[in-house]
């Protein structure tokens, strides 16, 4: 008798940037603000800060034009900043 491997099934859909985009930094970045929420209120609010202070002496290491994009973005919650740039990003490709 073969037993079929278990696969559970979602109803997520998720769309990441191109290839091509580097997402170390965002996804540091996006991990250090889902934790900390001083950290997520100061990226919510003044993301050039957030991006100049680094967290606990550690820089997110992105590129100008990433930089540029998270700064760009008004967003009232995390989950609106990461849609937000999803979006973005796909479009600048």
């Amino acid at each position: 008798m073969t037993v079929a491997p278990f696969m559970p099934q979602t109803n997520l859909s998720v769309r990441l940037p191109a290839p091509s985009m580097d997402l170390a930094g965002f996804t540091s970045l996006f991990a250090v603000a889902i934790v900390n929420r001083d950290f997520r209120n100061l990226l919510l609010h003044d993301p050039k800060a957030a991006l100049e202070n680094g967290y606990l002496g550690e820089q997110f290491y992105l590129s100008d034009a990433e930089q540029n994009l998270l700064i760009s973005i008004q967003a009232d919650s995390l989950t609106d900043l990461a849609k937000q740039f999803i979006v973005s990003a796909e479009t600048a490709v």
